[in-house]
């Protein structure tokens, strides 16, 4: 065997696998290793926290992989998101508010069976030429500039290789970041426990009300990623290509203690508790149970992700946040998408050191970003109207700017991110503190949100921006286009979050519908005064939001 390569990366999970073919793509000619602990094939088992992508981590598979041909006919489509809140009628599916497209929506998504996608993914690489070694676990790493040292045992054999870049790919693992030091605590406790059962659990027939089986088109529903929520915690449904049904439970162990449900008798009687209706139609199929995964404490950050000493590390090896909103295929992506890039350029003799410092900061920094969305929120995941403006807040921040650059390459290249991100008062700087601030502001207004919603539908294309921001994912800018339209969509956040703070301050203080709002600095603890500095959101923006508004408007105070 070849004992250098120009890339060896350490684990061959769905991130190690990504990553190698996307550096094969770009480099033909490169040598690449995957060294996989795993001794065969990856399960047909739940073995991952959720298998579910959203629209980022799906361009990258379609259209950076190439792999749209094998999406569309192994793996299932995806009906968006789905949420079911009014927790008062736990038994009535059909009596709970309802959040999720009606028709099917023209920006693609998946749900994904990790083990047979991953072993796919495998059989690629050995197609393209890139080594694959199963059972190979690596016992140490040395980093030596332009030639590291990697030692691996196969077999009872100890193997060594030694290659110009390593990237850490091995997952919680996290061999790289151990080694060198660089785990960073995250104040992010929440945990998670699921489980496969055998054939489907299909929502539709969990209500005999013949309006709500009318919301939408038959089968449609059943497609969605479906979230039940209440106060701490909210469980998944989530269909498979296998013709079985992942189910799972995550939860805030302040409100659900992690012990309360980290066993699979403690998860049915916790699910009987807390989603009656669930434990009604996963019960009597006990024995169709396939198997049961926890874990405790998932989030991940790292102080460092790329060096230009030719390290880097990939996936849950260095930071993941939630499951909720299916993020981690996203950031992936875009680990993937930095690192193949840092790579490519060093190998064509390029001096990466700007690159690695810039793409780093720009990772680390969106999610930074993205904590605020997950950090201390899950209280409030019972809160209906809460969580109608979080949701619709949280898809429209995400289509407006990071997939947005992401499917327009815009992530690699370096004029879009210095226009961006450089100066204090770009449109990247803004749109990081505006999501702090919106943030925020939900959970001011929570403690507020105590009407009991109910027997409501919401599609988030019933709101024009959410469907046009989410269309515009289709399109392809130049540069100079790229920069004005993240402009343009950051200004539309800011209008977006004026007029909520104006709903919930005339709601809560009722102050007037035509304030000016500055949506960097909103607070609802004490009555705001009139900001001269501020905005107003146009008429079509007032009229999206109030879609959304489920409350008739009256000072409390």
């Amino acid at each position: 065997m070849n004992k250098h390569f120009d890339v060896a990366i350490l684990g061959g999970g769905l991130a190690g696998l990504t990553l190698a073919l996307q550096t094969k793509k770009m480099n033909p000619d490169a040598s690449i290793i995957v060294m996989e602990s795993r001794d065969g094939a990856a399960p047909d088992a739940a073995h991952k926290v959720g298998e579910s992508t959203v629209e980022l981590g799906t361009h990258y598979i379609r259209e950076v992989l190439d792999l749209k041909d094998y999406m569309d006919e192994h793996q299932l489509p995806k009906h968006g998101l789905r949420f079911f809140f009014s927790p008062q009628h736990k038994g009535d599916i059909a009596r709970r508010v309802e959040l999720g497209p009606r028709k099917l929506l023209p920006v693609p998504s998946h749900q994904i069976d990790r083990g047979s996608f991953e072993n796919k993914l495998a059989e690629l690489c050995l197609e393209r030429g890139i080594k694959f070694e199963h059972g190979a676990k690596v016992s140490d790493v040395q980093l030596n500039g332009d030639k590291h040292i990697v030692t691996y045992t196969q077999k009872d054999e100890q193997e060594v290789v030694t290659s110009r870049w390593v990237v850490d790919a091995t997952g919680r693992a996290s061999f790289l970041k151990r080694k060198l030091g660089l785990k960073k605590e995250i104040d992010h406790a929440v945990c998670a426990a699921w489980f496969r059962i055998k054939g489907d659990l299909n929502v539709d027939e969990w209500s005999d009300n013949k309006e709500w089986n009318t919301f939408l088109e038959p089968g449609l529903r059943r497609l969605g990623t479906i979230h039940f929520m209440d106060k701490g915690y909210w469980v998944w449904l989530i269909p498979l290509a296998t013709g079985n049904t992942s189910v799972g439970i995550v939860a805030d162990p302040a409100v659900h203690p992690f012990d309360t449900y980290n066993k699979l008798d403690k998860a049915l009687n916790w699910l009987e508790i807390n989603e009656p209706l669930c434990f009604k139609h996963i019960n009597p199929r006990k024995e169709d149970i396939l198997d049961f995964r926890v874990m405790k404490h998932f989030a991940q950050n790292s102080e460092k992700l790329y060096s230009h000493e030719r390290w880097a590390i990939s996936g849950e090896s260095g930071v993941f946040l939630d499951p909720f909103y299916s993020p981690g295929t996203d950031f992936i992506s875009l680990n993937n998408t930095f690192i193949s890039d840092l790579i490519t350029k060093d190998l064509a003799g390029t001096d990466i050191s700007l690159q690695t410092e810039f793409y780093e900061k720009t990772l680390l920094a969106l999610f930074n970003n993205w904590v605020p969305v997950y950090e201390n929120r899950y209280p409030m995941w019972g809160s209906t109207q809460t969580m109608i403006f979080k949701i619709f807040w949280d898809w429209a921040v995400y289509w407006a700017v990071p997939t947005l650059l992401f499917t327009n390459e815009g992530f690699t290249n370096l004029m879009v991110l210095k226009n961006l991100f450089a100066s204090e008062d770009g449109a990247g700087q803004r749109f990081g503190k505006l999501n702090n601030s919106v943030q925020s502001l939900f959970s001011e207004w929570v403690e507020y949100d105590t009407n009991p919603f109910e027997d409501r539908y919401i599609d988030p294309f019933d709101l024009h921006y959410l469907k046009d921001l989410h269309l515009g994912l289709e399109e392809r800018f130049s540069t100079r286009e790229l920069v004005a339209k993240v402009n343009e969509n950051v200004g539309l956040l800011e209008e977006i979050a004026s007029e909520m703070f104006r709903l919930m301050s005339n709601k809560i203080h009722g102050t007037s519908m035509d304030m000016k709002v500055d949506p960097f600095n909103m607070s609802l603890k004490t009555k705001p005064q009139e900001n001269s500095e501020g905005i107003v959101a146009r008429a079509e923006v007032k009229k999206d939001v109030a879609v959304m508004w489920f409350y008739q408007n009256q000072a409390v105070l």
